[in-house]
C-alpha cells in the first residue's frame, strides 16, 4: 500500500514540479511523513512555491488515509540512491554501498562509474565492483568538502634551519 500512496503522490506532483522547471527525484514515505524530494536545481522561492501547489494538490486530492506531515525539498548533496535513473544520474560521484546481509561483501565505498537497468559498477581504487540492484539494502552519495590537499614536491620544502643541521664532530 505504501508504495502505491507514494506512486499516486509521484504521479499527481510531478506534472506541478516540472511547470515550475524542477524535476520530481523521489516520493519517499516513513512512518507520518511524506517526502517529495525536488531536484532540477531550483531556487528557494520556487521551492516555496512548489511546496504550496504540492501540498494544496494533496490537500483536494487526499491520498493518505491518517494525518501526515509533507516534507518538500531538494535530495541535498549526500542523498539516497534507489532508482535507476538516480543512480545513471549520479555516475562519476563517490557513493557509499551497504549490500543486503549474506552478500559476499557487505560495504564498498568508491566512484560510481556505470548504471544500467540490472545494476551499477563502483571503481573502489583497487577493483571494479559490478552489483545488481537486488543485492543492495542502501546506497548514498557521498560529499567531499574541498580538494584533497596538494602533494609537497621536495624542491618546495622549507630550507632546513641552522638549528637543524647535524653537525659531525671529529
Amino acid at each position: 500500500m505504501t508504495t502505491d500512496i507514494a506512486t499516486h503522490v509521484s504521479e499527481l506532483v510531478a506534472p506541478l514540479i516540472e511547470a515550475r522547471g524542477g524535476e520530481l527525484y523521489d516520493v519517499v514515505l516513513g512512518g507520518a511523513t511524506l517526502q517529495v524530494l525536488v531536484g532540477g536545481g531550483v531556487d528557494l522561492d520556487t521551492l516555496a512555491d512548489i511546496t504550496r501547489e504540492v501540498s494544496r494538490a494533496l490537500d483536494e486530492d487526499d491520498p493518505m488515509p491518517d494525518r501526515y506531515t509533507l516534507e518538500v525539498s531538494t535530495p541535498g548533496l549526500e542523498r539516497t540512491l534507489r532508482t535507476p535513473a538516480h543512480f545513471a544520474g549520479a555516475v562519476g560521484e563517490k557513493v557509499k554501498v551497504k549490500t543486503v546481509p549474506g552478500h559476499e561483501v557487505r560495504r564498498v565505498d568508491g566512484t560510481l562509474i556505470a548504471a544500467d537497468d540490472a545494476g551499477f559498477v563502483v571503481d573502489t581504487g583497487s577493483e571494479e565492483r559490478h552489483l545488481a540492484y537486488g543485492d543492495v539494502e542502501r546506497v548514498k552519495t557521498v560529499f567531499e568538502w574541498g580538494a584533497a590537499p596538494k602533494p609537497v614536491s621536495p624542491s618546495k620544502t622549507r630550507p632546513e634551519r641552522p638549528s637543524e643541521r647535524k653537525v659531525k664532530k671529529s
